[in-house]
Formats: C-alpha cells, sequence, structure tokens
C-alpha cells in the first residue's frame, strides 16, 4: 500500500552569534526558490542592523523579507500558495511564534526558524527552548571562539570591551562591536550566580 507523504514540519537552525545561522537560512530559502515553491521571509523589526527589509548574515548573504512586531502578523501573508515560511531572529518574537509555527505545520507549511538558543548569560532564550522542542528537525551550530580557538556555543556580550553583568537586560540588538563567540570555558557573565556546593 502507498502512502502519500504530508507535507508540513518546523525545522530550527541554532546555535551562537557567527556562527552561520542566518546564512545556513538563506541557503534553504534559496533552495526552495530554485524547486519554484512559493516562501515567505519574515525577520522581527527591532532588529535592524544591517538592512530594513532584509535578511542578512555576518558575511553579508541577503535575501528580502517582511519585517514584522509580532509573530501572529506571519498570518497575513499566508495564502494556500504558501510551501514554506521562513523566520530569522526567531528569539526576539513573542512567545506566540511557537503557536503560529505549529499551526502552519499542522496545515502543511514547512517552517523553518533560526535563532539564538541561549542569551549572553548562556541560559535558553526565550521561546528557543520550546521551539526546539516543537520542531521535527534542530540543526545546531557552532562558531569558533575567539578567545581559545575551540566550538564556541555560546555568545559573550562585552560592554567597553568587558563581560555583561548577569542583571543586564537580555535583550540589546548588536553585532561584532558587543558581541563575540565563546566557548563553554572562555565565556563569562559578571555576578552569574554559582551553582557550586
Amino acid at each position: 500500500m502507498y502512502i502519500t507523504p504530508r507535507e508540513g514540519w518546523v525545522e530550527v537552525i541554532c546555535g551562537s552569534m557567527f556562527a552561520g545561522k542566518t546564512e545556513e537560512l538563506i541557503r534553504r530559502i534559496k533552495r526552495i526558490d530554485y524547486a519554484k515553491k512559493k516562501v515567505l521571509v519574515f525577520r522581527p523589526a527591532i532588529d535592524n542592523r544591517y538592512s530594513d527589509t532584509e535578511v542578512v548574515s555576518h558575511s553579508n548573504f541577503r535575501y528580502t523579507a517582511n519585517v514584522i512586531e509580532k509573530a501572529r502578523e506571519i498570518m497575513d501573508f499566508v495564502t494556500t500558495e504558501t510551501y514554506a515560511v521562513a523566520i530569522d531572529e526567531a528569539q526576539f518574537f513573542d512567545d506566540e511564534l511557537v503557536e503560529v509555527c505549529d499551526y502552519l505545520a499542522d496545515h502543511g507549511v514547512r517552517v523553518i526558524c533560526a535563532g539564538l538558543d541561549k542569551d549572553f548569560r548562556g541560559e535558553v532564550f526565550g521561546l528557543m527552548g520550546e521551539l526546539v522542542v516543537k520542531a521535527e528537525y534542530v540543526t545546531k551550530l557552532s562558531a569558533i571562539c575567539n578567545v581559545c580557538g575551540n566550538p564556541a556555543t555560546r555568545t559573550q556580550r562585552l560592554i567597553n570591551g568587558n563581560p555583561a553583568n548577569y542583571n543586564d537586560p537580555i535583550v540589546m540588538v548588536g553585532a561584532a562591536e558587543s558581541y563575540e563567540p565563546r566557548c563553554r570555558h572562555c565565556h563569562s557573565v559578571i555576578d552569574k550566580p554559582n551553582y557550586e556546593r
């Protein structure tokens, strides 16, 4: 007996800053384009570091995007012809993004989200943990530690060249001037609670 495969799933691309998440997202978007399928691309309005109208990687790969404030707005763009929805900087969206992604996947849409899995403190970044749990496919990327050269899975926030304080605000949009990739051992946060017994 032949069963027709059902479309619709969630993919998450995650890791530290400078790991190539947006580059990988754009690579997948272009493959969908080559297949002549309709893909909608979104990014949050809060992140306009490189462009007001595009998804842009640190290595300057670009793709035109719909800029939105809230996750629910994605639904205003989706039509019956939509094959895939790609979302960059997913960690900056409100918690409703998880429900939107779930709904779209349940209704036959391929959903691809890219975002930081950890904040500057090394802890789960907002909704990303739940998004990873809901996803069918997770790609975890690492960068290269700026201090020792080992795989970097954390993002070091720097304030005037020094590590940030644990109690600083979680969201502070920036690039190489404020952040660098670090491994577990080279990552530090001032006043981070100590869990030694």
